[in-house]
């Protein structure tokens, strides 16, 4: 179900969802009374919601949701993350929240992810930017690592020694530290602590999605 004030977003809405056959829409609604309507007749599982709809408030809606036991995700789709100081202080838990600045690609990735059960709240406008940037730095210098580069930097993230990387791999200890100092240097880090946190969250971000196939970036 989408919900919001504004006609052209519920039409765009609409055409970016109706190109994923896994996403039916069952109702647009343009004010609080008719969502909330439609909550309980369609009982979706999950609403986009303007945070500010006319005659209905976000906390009621929410309310409604809690108080009759709906099985419905709530997903706040707002404009600016200013919006959400209010919000975030009197509504806990019980929703997500998608700024309208992300790509088509990102909502419907992060729709698919409130619908599997997380919850996602935004980052600001300024941390959103940093960590795009920084993403897209850490991809780029993946890129640049061979495919044993890869191999040693996964198995320093499950925190193997160099000797036990070494005999995984068959090959010296000494080989180890200079395919280490090749990979600090395409990196720009220094230790292996750094390396070990940027596989595990260049991993985290290669999860499943229509995309991608069901399995790690690495392999041995």
């Amino acid at each position: 179900m989408i919900a919001d004030r504004h006609p052209v977003v519920l039409r765009g809405l609409s055409s970016v969802l109706g190109d994923h056959p896994d996403f039916n829409i069952v109702a647009c609604c343009s004010d609080g009374a008719s969502c909330i309507e439609a909550l309980r007749n369609f009982a979706p599982d999950i609403a986009i919601l303007d945070v500010s709809m006319p005659d209905v408030s976000f906390l009621d809606i929410l309310s409604v949701v809690n108080s009759e036991n709906l099985p419905t995700r709530l997903i706040v789709f707002t404009a600016s993350d200013q919006e959400l100081g209010p919000l975030l202080a009197g509504a806990a838990d019980g929703y997500s929240v998608i700024l309208k600045d992300v790509t088509p690609e990102v909502l419907v990735r992060s729709l698919r992810e409130v619908a599997a059960g997380q919850r996602l709240l935004a980052l600001p406008s300024s941390q959103q930017a940093a960590s795009r940037e920084q993403s897209t730095i850490a991809e780029n210098a993946l890129a640049a690592l061979t495919d044993r580069e890869q191999q040693i930097m996964r198995l320093v993230s499950v925190g193997l020694s160099n000797k036990e990387i070494g005999r995984r791999l068959n090959i010296t200890d000494g080989t180890i530290k200079v395919h280490l100092h090749h990979i600090f240097q395409k990196l720009e880090i220094t230790n292996r602590t750094v390396l070990a946190a940027l596989a595990i969250s260049l991993n985290d971000r290669a999860s499943p999605s229509e995309d991608k196939p069901e399995q790690p970036i690495w392999s041995d």
